[in-house]
């Protein structure tokens, strides 16, 4: 769990140590706004757009190779833009990085199933969410910082560098990281595109995008939506964000303990969290609560967001074929930077028109989507696997 771990911390670290930097660059190269968020959607997209076509080269060929190559080359492509002579190399090198950031989702949930006993798998899945959610959380105030002491060309080759040593660290101990087990084969296997392209998998997409296009839509304008509505200073709108993010964080680690112990009824238990998150998101946005309430129900409804993480990833990994853990949670997990993409800009035309009143309420409404998906999947899976036990 620390080699997975770590090497999860730095993509999501590598992920958003740029946006600190625009202020830097717009300087040095006269980028406009709009270049210099092309970076960041360059990493962005690259790391969505690949990881599918990763998943079925893991599940072929084993994940370890994937991890250790696709490590150093997103921290080699970070330190490199050291030395960017402009902005159009922070693009390519930015791209390199999204090439290898997009190994690590189905690299890691291959190594975890392989490696990880069954009983304490939720906790594992627990911990790689909430080593990313501190590599989101670290990232735009240490690159900040070292920025404003030692520039931010030396700023980013430190960071960079930083991945050489988890990449030795890899190789090192690689004897404990076991892959996937594979079973062998019979001939009348579904394809990779097949599975992919199941009811059961497809719903699990669903689940995982309306579940970031919620999320997303929080972070984006959560500040902005109670300012309109209640007139909530920034600095007391700004506390709910961190209290929201706080609960997420956090939460992973209590779903992945609860993923453990009840796993005989994992969709009930992400039914209830869910609903209480969306009581709460709706309770910002519908009632005028004093301002040291704000913060706490923010609190509350992040906890449940983040506790019904591990749980909807133990379910996937148990819906998903043997052997073929690679493609599914690539595939998947593409759904979350898809879903970050996709709120932002229709919510922001709902303030822009002048209805901030219907942000949180969207949001909530998203979430209830979400439950949909999830319930019909795990039922389709379950039926699936009951189907198969039958059969043999």
């Amino acid at each position: 769990m620390t080699l997975i771990g770590t090497g999860h911390f730095l993509s999501h670290f590598y992920m958003l140590c740029l946006p600190p930097l625009f202020l830097f660059w717009q300087e040095e190269f006269g980028a406009s706004f709009a270049e210099l968020g092309l970076a960041v959607a360059l990493m962005s997209g690259t790391t969505a757009l690949l990881q599918t076509p990763v998943g079925f080269w893991v599940d072929r060929h084993g994940a370890r190779p994937f991890l250790v190559g696709g490590t150093l080359l997103m921290a080699l492509s970070i330190s490199a833009m050291a030395a960017a002579p402009g902005i159009w190399a922070i693009w390519a090198l930015a791209v390199l990085s999204g090439v290898g950031n997009s190994v690590i989702h189905p690299a890691d949930y291959a190594i975890l199933a392989g490696s990880i006993d069954k009983t304490r798998m939720g906790r594992a899945f627990a911990l790689h969410t909430f080593t990313g959610n501190l590599g989101f959380a670290l990232a735009p105030p240490m690159i900040a910082l070292l920025a404003g002491l030692m520039g931010w060309r030396s700023a980013l080759l430190l960071v960079g560098l930083l991945g050489v040593p988890v990449v030795a660290a890899i190789l090192v101990q690689s004897r404990i990281l076991r892959d996937q087990a594979k079973p062998k084969k019979t001939g009348d296997e579904p394809s990779g595109r097949e599975i992919l392209l199941s009811r059961p998998i497809l719903l699990f997409f669903g689940f995982f995008l309306l579940s970031s296009m919620a999320g997303s839509g929080i972070q984006a304008f959560v500040i902005t939506v109670l300012g309109k509505l209640w007139g909530t200073p920034v600095a007391v709108a700004s506390m709910v964000l961190t209290g929201y993010m706080v609960g997420a964080t956090g939460g992973t680690l209590v779903g992945g303990w609860v993923a453990d112990s009840t796993k005989r009824n994992l969709i009930g238990f992400v039914v209830v969290l869910t609903f209480f998150a969306m009581g709460m998101i709706l309770a910002l946005g519908l009632l005028p609560l004093p301002e040291f309430v704000l913060p706490v129900v923010a609190l509350l409804g992040g906890l449940a967001m983040g506790a019904s993480r591990s749980p909807r990833d133990v379910m996937l990994k148990d819906a998903s074929p043997p052997g073929q853990i690679g493609k599914v949670f690539g595939f998947v997990s593409s759904g979350l930077p898809l879903g970050g993409a996709i709120t932002p800009v229709p919510l922001g035309f709902l303030i822009d028109m002048g209805h901030p009143e219907l942000v949180l309420p969207v949001v909530a409404g998203l979430l209830g989507l979400s439950l949909l998906c999830a319930g019909s999947a795990q039922a389709e899976a379950r039926s699936r696997r009951a189907s198969a036990v039958a059969a043999e």
